[in-house]
């Protein structure tokens, strides 16, 4: 699974790769049907709280970096901006960001931080489906920001107007 998490905070968007676990998964598909918006406390090193619903866990004792993304105590979700050793769930890790960047976009040292969790950019995604009335585009698969894909690996996809997941 080379599933892409979206984070926002503050009306900026960053993306994230999710591990291949079951927790990831179950999160996927609670974010199949709306993004999760959840409050977001500081700790020092991480923006934490809880995410609204119980995932499965597979806690391992790590220390997590700058970036990454994690489940703990199966309820809440922790989002690094500097390093930290405990026993937590892997979820995945954001993309691309310095740490000076990630402090900055998870917004370190306040409270009350507002995050919504989502499948798409919120920029390219496809809103709505409207059914094409020739049969041109019949059998077509489309990635969920709408680009034509033909050779499609594990996911979610659009066929003949509906999601399908190809596992």
């Amino acid at each position: 699974m080379t599933q892409k998490l979206y984070i926002t905070i503050g009306g900026q968007t960053q993306s994230a790769t999710l591990v291949d676990n079951d927790a990831s998964r179950e999160l996927v598909a609670a974010l199949q049907s709306a993004p999760i918006t959840v409050t977001l406390n500081d700790n020092n090193f991480e923006i934490w709280g809880p995410l609204g619903r119980s995932l499965t866990t597979k806690n391992e004792q790590m220390t997590a970096q700058p970036g990454d993304i994690v489940l703990y105590n199966g309820s809440n979700i922790c989002i690094f901006y500097a390093g930290n050793s405990w026993s937590y769930t892997r979820l995945g890790k954001i993309d691309g960001l310095s740490e000076s960047e990630l402090r900055t976009f998870l917004k370190a040292g306040e409270s009350n931080i507002s995050v919504t969790l989502s499948l798409s950019s919120g920029t390219n995604a496809i809103r709505s489906l409207t059914p094409n009335s020739s049969s041109k585009d019949e059998g077509n698969i489309y990635s969920l920001n709408g680009v034509r894909v033909n050779n499609p690996s594990k996911g979610i996809y659009i066929k003949n107007g509906n999601k399908v997941v190809i596992k």
